[in-house]
């Protein structure tokens, strides 16, 4: 018997392997496998399909063992990956390596072996190279964290080499499971003292050790008070020691239990939904449902403050008392805080979240918990999409439109959304999609009832949307070149609204102190040794940031062409707004929301609780505050770079803009209605701008899909972004026109370029790049990633270009 197995790397198709005959019982789709690929590299493979084809050209290998009893996956989610894959061009291997929790793939871990021959003369080796030869003697074999701290180095990969190049020690590698269960140990009074009497037997006649006896008094207050009773928790409320509570266990008053517990802490499982809807909310919820009869797939287009959430909980109530699993999406981690509150409110322990902030093991229990059926709701980013669910019923994808559903690097490359789509067809689940700002293909496909379409157009309890003004920076006084941070207008409006006892969104899309420091008297600007764009000076960090690379730098204060020290910061980013403030408004509790103030998976939620507890009086910060969050007491909002949304050579940037603006409009008198949005802008006139201002969404639509329809760009074609990418500029230049003139026969009046990117080189890689606008032709656009897969390995096949990297995004944002 055969197996097609899928391993965690980018290899152009699946390989097969030989299952030995007693491996062969019980064997699934699914199951993990542990399989060896080249010389001494081994893997832990998931086997796609079993089969008795033998494989022509090579000699298949044996498989080493069998991980699994049961999948770890359905044959469902097999369906799904081999659908990314041909999708969105990639390996099924990358799509395995970003689905699975790290301690499911495994990892190949380095054993140094002790070479016998060597002998125990080891006078020939320096210290440290004795040090690891003389453990080796002892061990016989030594992991590369065991070398780590035997020579308290992290980098022993030079000295591990002059063992290995004096045959001193050879390498091993060895599978190794990372997973393990969390286990806690539990106090319990032993069963002798289970009786009241012998209990008060024993207290009455105790004489000796009066630390031991308030530690057993610790224990049964807490017994009686909190149930069960850890022993770290007794150990830190009596104060008491380890030796304490073993002489007590030794003594037979108190025994000890180790079990296996959850990393994450659950509340008991509930649902209590104790609102009721809106008549405009309860309409939309009923015309979603007669939706779902008759298309899978929904749009619920509502307005920001609409209650869109309230209607989402009332379809997940549906679900779970159905007995099937919801998966609710949401664009960004930092969102999930906020929603995961608000959730366990109405479903307690039925809910859970997944995302990349949780460490491994927690992700393999919250994995387990899912495939077992025993968590209903999953709250989520995109990669939530890739879980094993036992009986999904509904997928709701929260802010749709929103790009950050988009996997840019590495692959696959894939939408959120889409791919949520796809499962529910594999799944027989429906999905709602849910926003104020639909992105423009999925209104255009729910205008052309593809989808079902819902609208909420009015907000919650009849609140007035914000007032939108317009402040013209042209009539603001400045300096010769700087950018106005704050107008006369918005910084008296934010004094009168703190004032008020309300609060204030300020949103400028840029991070960071300065976006870029020039030298006043040649016009040098510092730059990124390895990208092609200007160096973020980062304030509060006192470093210069490329945010292409993420390399830091020392701060400059001489120009490095011609040796001046006069050096100017130009624009603004959200450290110098927080800094402005904090100076002239030092009465105003300023705080500052961006992916530098929000590090660990906890930073945003405490934020946000502080916000919500109006201990903060100003929060400024990046899109992080356009998306979905809900705070009543914000009554002013501040867009302070409007201009800046609007200059992109990009086809989407309308839209775009509008979302966001509309979005961040959004926070503002979500309660009592008396919202303003202040956006500062030199173009006040910009057509955009005015359908911002009457928050006219249908209006921005039917402008934009006349100017897509002329140029021919999505919703009317799909596209194919492909890059190109080397060390040497003249090579990735010439493989770029090379490969479009292969294309050009059969694709000529699709493509457009090749051309240089903005940013031309990240790093020390440049770049070219080329767009393809294809007929929505299903055998066109498979046809075409076909013949780009054989392109790719012709210009491979040239010695010239071998290295250069070729990246296709399919659907590219």
């Amino acid at each position: 018997m055969f197996a097609e197995i899928i391993i965690p790397l980018a290899l152009p198709k699946n390989y097969t392997w030989v299952i030995p005959e007693h491996l062969q019982v019980n064997l699934q789709p699914g199951c993990r496998v542990e399989v060896n690929l080249g010389k001494n590299k081994k893997y832990a493979g998931i086997i796609k399909r079993l089969h008795t084809d033998k494989p022509q050209g090579f000699e298949a290998k044996e498989i080493i063992n069998v991980l699994d009893v049961e999948p770890v996956i359905y044959p469902f989610q097999l369906k799904l990956w081999e659908w990314l894959a041909g999708y969105y061009m990639c390996s099924e291997g990358e799509v395995m390596a970003a689905a699975l929790p790290s301690h499911f793939k495994l990892s190949s871990e380095t054993v140094l072996v002790f070479n016998e021959e060597f002998g125990e003369d080891f006078t020939s080796l320096d210290n440290e190279e004795y040090l690891v030869a003389e453990a080796l003697l002892m061990k016989h074999e030594l992991r590369l964290t065991e070398v780590q701290l035997i020579l308290d180095v992290v980098h022993v990969y030079p000295i591990v080499n002059r063992l290995i190049g004096k045959k001193v020690c050879f390498v091993w590698e060895s599978l190794k499971q990372t997973y393990a269960p969390k286990k806690e140990t539990y106090i319990l009074l032993h069963p002798t003292y289970s009786n009241e009497e012998k209990l008060a037997d024993l207290l009455n006649n105790w004489s000796r050790a009066p630390k031991q006896m308030e530690l057993l008094l610790s224990y049964l207050h807490l017994s009686r008070t909190e149930g069960e009773v850890t022993k770290s928790e007794l150990l830190k409320k009596s104060n008491a020691t380890d030796a304490q509570l073993k002489g007590l266990i030794d003594k037979a008053i108190l025994c000890a239990d180790r079990r296996t517990v959850d990393r994450i802490n659950y509340l008991p499982k509930d649902v209590q939904i104790d609102f009721e809807l809106s008549e405009a909310q309860a309409v939309a919820f009923q015309q979603v449902k007669a939706s779902f009869n008759e298309k899978p797939v929904c749009l619920l287009h509502g307005v920001t403050s609409s209650g869109k959430t309230l209607v989402y909980i009332k379809l997940i109530e549906e679900q779970i008392r159905q007995g099937k699993q919801v998966l609710y999406m949401l664009p960004e981690i930092a969102l999930t805080a906020q929603i995961i509150r608000r959730l366990q409110k109405y479903f307690g322990g039925y809910i859970g979240i997944y995302h990349s902030k949780f460490n491994q093991n927690e992700r393999v229990e919250i994995w387990n918990k899912v495939k077992s059926g025993e968590m209903k709701v999953v709250l989520g980013a995109r990669s939530s999409l890739f879980l094993p669910f036992h009986n999904l019923g509904l997928i709701v994808c929260d802010e749709e439109h929103d790009s950050s559903y988009k996997q840019q690097d590495p692959a696959p490359r894939y939408n959120g959304r889409d791919a949520a789509i796809y499962l529910a067809s594999l799944s027989g689940s429906k999905v709602l999609l849910g926003t104020a700002t639909p992105c423009l293909e999925t209104y255009f496909n729910a205008k052309g009832e593809k989808y079902g379409l819902v609208e909420l157009l009015e907000r919650f309890r009849d609140v007035k949307m914000p007032v939108i003004e317009m402040i013209d920076l042209r009539a603001v006084p400045r300096k010769q070149g700087e950018k106005v941070m704050f107008s006369v207008q918005l910084l008296e409006e934010i004094k009168a609204t703190v004032a008020r006892g309300k609060q204030v969104i300020l949103f400028q899309n840029r991070r960071g102190y300065a976006p870029y420091q020039v030298c006043g008297v040649c016009g040098w600007i510092a730059q990124c040794k390895h990208c092609d764009i200007s160096l973020t000076y980062h304030k509060f960090a006192n470093k210069l940031k490329c945010h292409y690379c993420g390399n830091i730098y020392p701060p400059v204060n001489t120009c490095m062409a011609c040796g001046s020290d006069k050096l100017s910061q130009r624009s603004f980013g959200t450290e110098r707004i927080e800094e402005v403030l904090e100076n002239d408004l030092k009465e105003v509790k300023t705080a500052r929301m961006d992916f530098d103030s929000i590090r660990n998976k906890n930073a945003h939620d405490v934020l946000i609780q502080q916000f919500e507890q109006k201990k903060v009086d100003v929060l400024v910060g990046t899109q992080m505050v356009v998306k979905g969050l809900d705070f009543d007491n914000v009554e002013l909002v501040g867009i302070l770079d409007a201009d800046g949304l609007l200059h992109f050579a990009e086809f989407r940037v309308n839209e775009r803009a509008f979302q966001l603006m509309e979005q961040v409009s959004g926070r503002a008198g979500r309660k009592e209605g008396k919202g303003t949005v202040m956006i500062q802008t030199s173009t006040p006139n910009h057509p955009l701008l005015q359908h911002v201002a009457r928050h006219d969404y249908v209006g921005m639509y039917l402008e934009e899909v006349e100017k897509r329809k002329q140029f021919f760009y999505p919703p009317f074609s799909r596209i194919i972004h492909i890059s190109f990418r080397d060390k040497e500029k003249d090579v990735v230049h010439d493989a770029a026109h090379l490969f479009a003139r292969m294309m050009e026969t059969a694709y000529g009046k699709f493509i457009v370029g090749p051309a240089e990117p903005v940013v031309s080189r990240v790093r020390n890689l440049y770049l070219m790049e080329m767009l393809l606008k294809l007929p929505r032709d299903s055998q066109i656009i498979a046809q075409c990633k076909q013949d780009i897969v054989k392109y790719c390995a012709k210009l491979h096949g040239e010695k010239r270009f071998k290295k250069v990297m070729i990246v296709p995004d399919v659907d590219a944002l």
